[in-house]
């Protein structure tokens, strides 16, 4: 997938799904964060055979400097599937997940 592609598609248009407004509303990740953090942000992996359609987990930081993973799906317009704060004790620079 191409990162260039799935911000221009976040800068006109998206959308969510049922499980990622509820996750943005249980972590208070506002639009705006959100926006800035896949704007800001980088693939750290993909998933080319979702049931979304091919998507990609972007981390990146808001203006505010809060890390956020969010897996969006590129379609035009674009779907965002779930957006979290990663738990630093989880992951290695926010980019790859710690093995347990």
């Amino acid at each position: 997938m191409d990162i260039e592609k799935i911000k221009k598609s976040i800068k006109k248009k998206f959308f969510y799904t049922h499980h990622s407004i509820k996750k943005l509303s249980e972590k208070d990740i506002s639009v705006d964060e959100l926006r800035n953090a896949i704007e800001s942000g980088e693939i750290i992996q993909e998933f080319p055979r979702d049931k979304y359609g091919p998507c990609s987990l972007i981390f990146g930081f808001t203006n505010r400097q809060r890390p956020i993973h969010a897996i969006v799906s590129y379609s035009e317009p674009a779907w965002v599937i779930m957006a979290y704060e990663p738990q630093i004790e989880e992951w290695i620079n926010f980019r790859e997940r710690k093995q347990k």
